[in-house]
């Protein structure tokens, strides 16, 4: 019976803490678009295309490449 004493106060803070996140979640537009998270999972979305970076051969390399031109 003693324990009531203590888990009756811990459950009513529990509750109210639960309560005011919440309202807070709410007031934040936390659910504002709910749709949109869910549907991203689904559907991909269009990638730019990259250009292809130039791809450099050791043997095509010459030392004047390398040279800064003055």
């Amino acid at each position: 019976m003693a324990s009531l004493y203590i888990l009756i106060p811990i459950a009513i803070m529990l509750v109210c803490v639960a309560g005011v996140v919440f309202i807070w979640a709410v007031k934040s537009d936390q659910f504002e678009d709910l749709e949109r998270q869910g549907s991203s999972i689904l559907f991909d979305e269009e990638e730019p295309e990259k250009k292809p970076t130039p791809q450099s051969n050791d043997a095509d390399n010459t030392d004047s490449s390398h040279h800064d031109k003055r």
